[in-house]
């Protein structure tokens, strides 16, 4: 016991004043707490995922709530693309971005994905395994930073989670049904589906001919019909597929 007294009071002052920093591993590999000048710290910084499932939807309402959270726009992720699964180039690499106290804003959990498998194993990986604090926009009673006190407040909560990834799944299916009633109602229309067919003229099929069987050569061809190489090319293909 002396022993131990002796070390505590003696040994271990001297041996903690030669470090510069005292390191600390939070619950989190990827999140390291510094110890300088006897106090602690560790920074938390606030992300905002914004996702559209197309190229051209507007993202500037997501942003805009971000933004108004005091997120700067260079944490400010955006990701246009599907959310059937996770596999997403810009999901994965926010994942690789976030540490342990981060804070995660999203707008609704259909904006994480549409996965309902997914969506439950994602929440899992970034709020226990990652330590993230997640924060939803529209259902605060799934923010992180307040854990359920009581196993009902529990309950609700995994509830709650549990509905809103089936919401989303679902709306996602019920987009695909739509999409393929309506294409079936337009083919049964005689509507022509896709970009229409361009109609060449005489002059083009003739000359992309002459081209082909020796007649003229590349820069005569492309010179009589107006053409630069590369749309030249394209016109020899389509003529090519037109005959």
């Amino acid at each position: 016991m002396v022993l131990l007294i002796d070390y505590f009071t003696n040994f271990l002052p001297l041996l903690t004043a030669k470090l510069p920093y005292a390191t600390i591993v939070s619950f989190s590999t990827k999140s390291t707490l510094f110890a300088e000048n006897g106090e602690d710290f560790m920074k938390q910084v606030k992300y905002g995922f914004v996702r559209v499932s197309g190229k051209y939807q507007n993202v500037a309402r997501q942003v805009k709530a971000m933004i108004g959270l005091g997120i700067s726009k260079s944490n400010i992720i955006i990701e246009k693309a599907s959310g059937k699964d996770f596999n997403r180039t810009e999901y994965q690499k926010m994942l690789d971005t976030l540490n342990a106290g981060d804070i995660l804003y999203i707008a609704s959990i259909d904006r994480l994905g549409r996965d309902y498998d997914g969506i439950i194993t994602e929440w899992h990986r970034l709020t226990k395994k990652l330590g993230v604090i997640v924060k939803v926009i529209d259902n605060p009673i799934l923010d992180t930073d307040t854990p359920p006190v009581t196993l009902i407040e529990k309950y609700v909560q995994d509830m709650t989670l549990i509905a809103l990834a089936f919401q989303a799944e679902q709306e996602l299916q019920n987009i695909k049904a739509r999409q393929k009633a309506g294409i079936t109602i337009a083919k049964e229309k005689g509507k022509v589906l896709g970009r229409p067919k361009v109609v060449r003229t005489e002059k083009e099929i003739c000359t992309i001919q002459a081209w082909q069987n020796g007649v003229l050569n590349l820069d005569e061809a492309m010179q009589k019909l107006n053409l630069r190489k590369s749309a030249f090319y394209k016109l020899a293909n389509d003529v090519k597929n037109f005959t």
